[in-house]
């Protein structure tokens, strides 16, 4: 099969179009004969998880080259969600995503490449670059720049504990912790580069990529900072150009994205989530990722499972566990490893590097006697607690590996951490088209909750009634216009789960929303309710005071109000204003465009096509 880049690397045509290759670096002798295998770098010194990616990218083009490629980088953007957090900047991280998957769409087509690496690493922008890997479905492999280490925080009584980014954010809300020690947060949390400890959305997303078979073991789990970080780079880089050359010379199609990322790969991604209790994003962006690949994988797939599967893996911020523990005990691969021998994995799957997934799991889950040294090798990189932004600064490892799946920080499916799966949907009146809760982080105590609604209309409104104190024990908060349309953007709300629990209610109070919550948040925290209130969902209709029904359980989320009282409401909101957000917000252009287009979450947010094909006239 020619490779794609064959037209303009041969005959008088493209004689133009090959000069400027020479100019950028390529050599004339590689011409038509190696693949062009672009990398698409989210290299950003805004974001921690991205700072040190400028150094990734050259151990993979020098991999790439290597190997027999020729490598041609290109950047994206990457939004910080903690910096953009609790103000107008978040309405831009979702819409991100679409930006960066079009991105490296128009790169990649535009320069003829034949391969594709995707260095990603945090919350929206592994999802971005997996859709454009499906929608391109060209050889591809993604290779995150790594989790943070966890931070230690002395405080002024003398105390030291392991923190991350969102024990700042608690103590902020905390009118206990003095500016003394609240400083003390600040400076310790973040201490290396990498996407912020704990299985926040970052890190869930590049577990999910590994899970789904796009990335080699060791890439949801590795510290960002450890040694053993670049040989996965070095990996990644050399098998772009082997996938390249099995694609072009032999013909090969089941190393093509869309072979690898079938249904039976995304329920088994989704599978792994459920049990390790992921970020409730990644419902949304699975979701996005699907519909890129055509696959028919929807919200009613992920209901499915999660009715099935325990949360076997409790990691921070809904477990004591942090990235490093879960590596310890074999990292993705142990916990495909347990749902396994659980029979809850579908077979018929394969990856980028393996041609089935038990003989993956034959090489890389810890629990099997098959198990390579390398792989064991592999999982006992620990933390080397060195304060620094660069990546690869030590070799540190655990004297053993985490092999208990009773008390350790995976379990085994006899003996899982919460008899629940870590991810729930919920659908009633409230939400028709569904909803999702992170049941591994809410306290089994008010897995049922019945209370009055207090309503705002903005995370704005939202932060001012909590950390205004208005916000009483058994209210149900319920934030709305805040979801991919009305919001425009779907903002990720972690300000106001950390404030609740900042003031000390997280536990006796509900939260709800059409928009979403951060990977680091816990509690009884509802998200994507659909359809949500700007596309005439019931959620614009709730009224302050109107009683709130949660059972988890029983997967329902219900107003109590009657139909009858439903549609007078309804009738009287059209009448007037209409579905429009009570706040103070400029919305720019840019959002606006995205508005246009966004369907609700239960579609992952994402442009609606058959609006998009009407408008342009095109087939």
């Amino acid at each position: 099969m020619q490779m794609r880049s064959h037209n303009i690397m041969t005959g008088r045509m493209f004689a133009g179009a090959r000069a400027l290759y020479r100019a950028a670096g390529v050599a004339g002798d590689d011409l038509g004969r190696k693949p062009i295998v672009a990398i698409a770098n989210s290299f950003s010194e805004f974001v921690p998880g991205h700072v040190h990616l400028n150094k990734v990218g050259r151990v993979v083009s020098n991999a790439v080259k290597e190997a027999g490629g020729i490598p041609r980088e290109f950047n994206t953007i990457a939004v910080d969600d903690g910096i953009a957090m609790g103000h107008t900047g978040m309405l831009y991280s979702l819409p991100s995503r679409d930006i960066i998957a079009d991105a490296i769409e128009y790169s990649v087509n535009a320069h003829c490449a034949d391969a594709l690496i995707c260095i990603s690493n945090c919350d929206k922008i592994t999802p971005g670059m997996l859709m454009a890997a499906l929608r391109l479905n060209i050889p591809t492999i993604f290779v995150s720049g790594g989790p943070m280490e966890a931070g230690e925080t002395t405080l002024s009584d003398g105390t030291t504990q392991t923190t991350d980014l969102i024990d700042v954010m608690y103590a902020s809300a905390d009118d206990d912790v003095s500016d003394e020690d609240l400083l003390a947060y600040e400076k310790t949390v973040c201490p290396t580069c990498g996407s912020c400890a704990g299985m926040f959305t970052a890190n869930s997303m590049n577990c999910l990529t590994e899970a789904l078979g796009l990335a080699l073991p060791g890439n949801g789990t590795t510290l960002a900072s450890h040694g053993y970080r670049r040989q996965l780079f070095e990996r990644a880089g050399r098998m772009a150009v082997q996938l390249a050359h099995r694609y072009y010379d032999e013909d090969d199609e089941s190393v093509l994205p869309r072979c690898i990322a079938t249904k039976h790969a995304f329920e088994n991604a989704m599978t792994m989530d459920v049990a390790m209790g992921g970020s409730t994003n990644t419902v949304l962006h699975i979701l996005a990722a699907a519909q890129s690949a055509d696959v028919d994988f929807t919200l009613d797939d992920i209901e499915r499972i999660s009715h099935t599967v325990p949360c076997i893996c409790k990691a921070s911020p809904s477990g004591d566990w942090e990235i490093p523990d879960v590596h310890r005990a074999g990292g993705i691969c142990g916990i495909l490893g347990e749902l396994d021998r659980a029979g809850k994995l579908n077979q018929d799957v394969h990856s980028v590097d393996y041609p089935t997934l038990q003989a993956k799991l034959n090489d890389w889950d810890i629990m099997r006697s098959s198990c390579l040294p390398e792989a064991k090798e592999l999982y006992r990189a620990a933390p080397g607690h060195i304060t620094s932004p660069e990546p690869f600064t030590h070799e540190t490892l655990s004297n053993d590996l985490d092999t208990d799946r009773v008390n350790g920080a995976i379990h085994d499916i006899e003996h899982p951490a919460v008899t629940e799966g870590g991810l729930a949907i919920l659908r009633g009146n409230l939400a028709p088209d569904g909803c999702v809760v992170k049941t591994a982080g809410v306290p089994q105590n008010i897995w049922k909750f019945h209370g009055p609604a207090r309503v705002v209309e903005s995370q704005e409104q939202a932060v001012d009634v909590i950390l205004g104190d208005k916000l009483k024990k058994g209210e149900a908060l319920v934030i709305r216009y805040e979801g991919p349309k009305g919001g425009p953007g779907m903002q990720e709300m972690l300000y106001p789960t950390s404030f609740v629990k900042g003031k000390g209610i997280g536990k006796d109070v509900a939260l709800i929303t059409d928009g979403r919550y951060s990977g680091g948040s816990s509690g009884l925290s509802i998200g994507h309710v659909a359809p949500e209130a700007a596309n005439k969902g019931p959620i614009a209709l709730i009224r302050d005071g109107d009683i709130i029904d949660i059972d988890i359980p029983a997967r329902s989320i219900n107003v109590e109000l009657t139909d009858e009282q439903f549609e007078q409401r309804r009738r009287e909101l059209e009448a007037g204003d209409g579905y429009v957000a009570h706040r103070d917000r400029k919305v720019s252009l840019a959002l606006k465009a995205y508005a246009a287009f966004a369907r609700s979450a239960d579609k992952g947010a994402t442009r609606d096509p058959d609006l998009i094909n009407k408008l342009s006239g095109l087939a």
